[in-house]
């Protein structure tokens, strides 16, 4: 896909932000406040990420903002020197759109939860996603509610006994990469929290993206729901559940054999995709990925579900379409360019009527 000219600016993902060229470290982007999650929290590691990531964008604190909801993980603005917000249950994305509009001078960020965002806050992250605001969304999916002690979340797997589900949730899961793919968000792409490279790298593309960009980040609840992602990240079979795509590359994983066919490929089977060893397959066989192809991003989406038996990390989409402040501004500039932005006039147009006396 391509981005739809409408004669508005196609900006790079920065661009509009001021930059400093002052040397800026983790240090500086690290608030005076104590840092008071549960030890062994997922959240740390992402926070540490984000604090050594902030820097190499080379843009000034003061023109930085992240604005979250409700949960652990939305006391992440105390956390960072940088302008921030901690608003109100699954409502950041809506205060982050009205920033995002009024202020192309400002980074925006959101950092949300599972239950934050897809729960009460489904509704605002969708449309924030399908209008293509530039905002980074960084959905911490921990797969419990953790802030209000331990109940199933909408994307807790079915059977999932919790204080709420007794006998095990009857619910079927949201799968968050999924759903923004049927939003159409024009970036989006999963982490792990103990994968610092791979969570750097998502990051530093979504941040150079201009548009909607969501980034799911698993990370690890130790007193609600602990090691729910540690077949991701231990034991023998941990390489051959992850799998890492790369835009134009062959989509090939798991423990590499010294002659390369010790591994696995992600192959087409029929409309969708399958997983199969590398040497029972042709190389034309074997998967390409493009970042771009919607429907081949939702086929990787759903690979695996509940069981992460093929969990794929990485950017799954990343394209280019007009962004909903940009379009938004330009319907201002051109309102006031042409005279037409008379409150009282619009106040008083085609709706209106006089009724004679």
């Amino acid at each position: 896909m391509t981005a739809i000219d409408l004669g508005l600016p196609q900006l790079g993902g920065l661009d509009g932000v001021p930059t400093t060229e002052a040397k800026q470290t983790a240090k500086d982007f690290t608030s005076d406040q104590e840092v008071r999650w549960c030890p062994g929290c997922g959240d740390y590691a992402v926070l540490a990420a984000v604090r050594q990531f902030l820097p190499t964008l080379g843009i000034k604190r003061e023109n930085t903002v992240f604005v979250s909801g409700i949960g652990c993980s939305s006391r992440f603005p105390y956390y960072l020197n940088t302008y921030g917000m901690h608003s109100i249950h699954g409502r950041a994305p809506a205060i982050a759109t009205g920033l995002a509009v009024t202020r192309p001078d400002l980074s925006v960020w959101v950092v949300t939860g599972d239950g934050d965002a897809l729960s009460i806050g489904g509704n605002h992250l969708i449309h924030a996603l399908r209008r293509n605001v530039n905002l980074k969304i960084l959905l911490f999916n921990n797969r419990i509610y953790g802030l209000t002690k331990g109940q199933y979340s909408p994307t807790s797997e079915q059977g999932k006994v919790t204080k709420s589900t007794p006998m095990g949730s009857v619910d079927h899961p949201f799968n968050p990469i999924s759903l923004a793919l049927g939003a159409e968000a024009s970036f989006i792409g999963r982490a792990l929290d103990s994968d610092r490279k791979g969570l750097t790298a998502v990051l530093g593309a979504a941040a150079a993206h201009r548009g909607s960009a969501l980034v799911e980040i698993f990370q690890d609840c130790p007193i609600f729901n602990d090691g729910s992602f540690d077949v991701l990240r231990k034991g023998e079979d941990a390489a051959e559940r992850v799998i890492p795509v790369h835009h134009g590359e062959p989509i090939r994983f798991g423990p590499e054999a010294e002659d390369g066919l010790g591994s696995y490929a992600v192959v087409r089977e029929g409309f969708g995709l399958t997983v199969a060893k590398v040497d029972e397959v042709d190389a034309d066989q074997i998967v390409v990925h493009d970042a771009t192809d919607l429907n081949l991003s939702f086929a990787l989406s759903r690979l695996s579900d509940q069981d992460l038996n093929h969990t794929v990390t990485g950017i799954f989409r990343n394209t280019d379409r007009v962004t909903y402040d940009d379009a938004t501004r330009a319907q201002v500039a051109e309102a006031t360019a042409t005279g037409t932005a008379d409150l009282q006039a619009m106040l008083n147009g085609r709706d209106t009527w006089t009724i004679a006396g």
